[in-house]
């Protein structure tokens, strides 16, 4: 391997500047755009009208993020009209400063019950639909007290195919915040390869990427560091460890921009690789590479998973989820969630759309020897995949 020229996570850290900053947001009248389609799909299923909680999906239609807490908190997205933002009373002057998209506040005080106010609005629309729909990500707490409170007024639904309608067909602007955010997570990236030393520890080394994405003016989500052995297991070991010479070495890391992500992993070796390492690596990288050759519009997500595997199990890994092998899906959909739709695993025919954005990481584990999964994310444009960031062209020099 030709060892990177050495700079310090300090010098590093003093190169990077705020970046974040000049990213344009999610305009008022795309979330406007948002909600309209979201009433459309309502409309087309007979929903009056749609709960959204604390998740992401409150913030992608109306622009407003708020924490989970044991309050119900929230807003109600009628078929037709404006929202209606459900908030504690004592919080009603904060949540009034978060609207983006105009609409009525109902509160409820510290003693009342706010299923039935929920309930009550729900019932009180005057609105086409025999049923309402709950935001998946609702509280079994909250989604079972509001479900009691209506009772056989309404007809109970799942809002997740209609969101997921919405949500995994990203817009120009969306593209445009996650592309930012891949990039500025490549930097940190190779400033860790750059900074990698002897002795260095896991610990370390995530916690200069936590510090990388602030001094970028990105929220920083979370960052995986696995040496040796450890590389196998898809989600690391629960302990810190010391960086050896010869050791594969796997970094896992993702922060946000406007509430958008990055997720990339490297893998790579802490000096001279093995012809067992190399091997190893240039059979990942084909498999990622046919998961790209494979995502075409049109195409269902499951047939993405199986090129990959294809792969891995033609060369003797496998089959299916079986390890040596690759014991996972071979991607997730990526937006203002890690994880969300759609989901690039058998039995997903979703058929590929432009707008839709997924990763690509179809990992070779070997459980106690090592493993090698390079993760990079694709956008379907108007004529096919494209990715973010370019993929890592070899073992020795993984970012060129």
């Amino acid at each position: 391997m030709s060892a990177p020229v050495y700079k310090s996570f300090d010098q590093s850290l003093a190169e990077f500047e705020d970046i974040a900053a000049a990213v344009a947001p999610i305009s008022v009248e795309e979330l406007k755009a948002r909600i309209a389609k979201l009433q459309g799909l309502m409309r087309e299923e007979g929903i009056k009208a749609t709960y959204l909680d604390t998740s992401t999906s409150l913030t992608y239609f109306t622009g407003m993020t708020l924490g989970a807490s044991e309050r119900l908190h929230g807003a109600i997205i009628p078929v037709s009209g404006e929202p209606i933002y459900i908030s504690p009373a004592f919080e009603e002057p904060k949540t009034q400063t978060l609207i983006q998209i105009e609409g009525q506040i109902a509160v409820w005080e510290e003693h009342e019950d706010p299923a039935s106010l929920v309930a009550q609005l729900l019932c009180g629309l005057n609105a086409e639909g025999d049923s309402f729909a709950f935001d998946p990500m609702t509280p079994f707490v909250f989604s079972s007290a509001i479900t009691e409170q209506v009772g056989d007024r309404l007809k109970v639904r799942s809002a997740k195919a209609i969101i997921a309608k919405c949500r995994q067909i990203k817009s120009a602007t969306e593209i445009a915040i996650i592309q930012a955010a891949m990039s500025a997570s490549l930097r940190v990236h190779k400033a860790v390869w750059q900074g990698l030393r002897e002795g260095i520890s896991t610990t370390e080394v995530t916690d200069f990427i936590a510090a990388a994405h602030a001094k970028l003016g990105m929220r920083h989500i979370f960052a995986a560091a696995q040496f040796g052995e450890a590389t196998a297991y898809p989600h690391g070991v629960p302990y810190p460890q010391s960086l050896r010479n010869g050791d594969m070495v796997l970094i896992d890391l993702g922060a946000h921009i406007h509430r958008y992500c990055s997720d990339i992993t490297r893998t790579y070796v802490f000096g001279t690789p093995t012809e067992r390492q190399r091997e190893l690596w240039m059979l990942e990288r084909q498999a990622h590479r046919a998961a790209f050759n494979a995502a075409q519009l049109g195409t269902p997500c499951e047939e993405v998973d199986f090129a990959a595997r294809g792969v891995l199990t033609d060369a003797g890994f496998g089959p299916d989820y079986k390890v040596p092998g690759l014991p996972h899906r071979t991607g997730h959909g990526l937006g203002m969630d890690m994880h969300e739709e759609p989901y690039i695993v058998r039995g997903n025919k979703t058929l590929l759309e432009p707008g839709m954005v997924f990763s690509d990481e179809p990992m070779l584990a070997l459980y106690g020897q090592c493993g090698v999964r390079l993760e990079d994310i694709i956008y379907m444009s108007d004529t096919g995949p494209v990715f973010f960031t370019e993929p890592s062209p070899s073992i020795d020099q993984p970012f060129g």
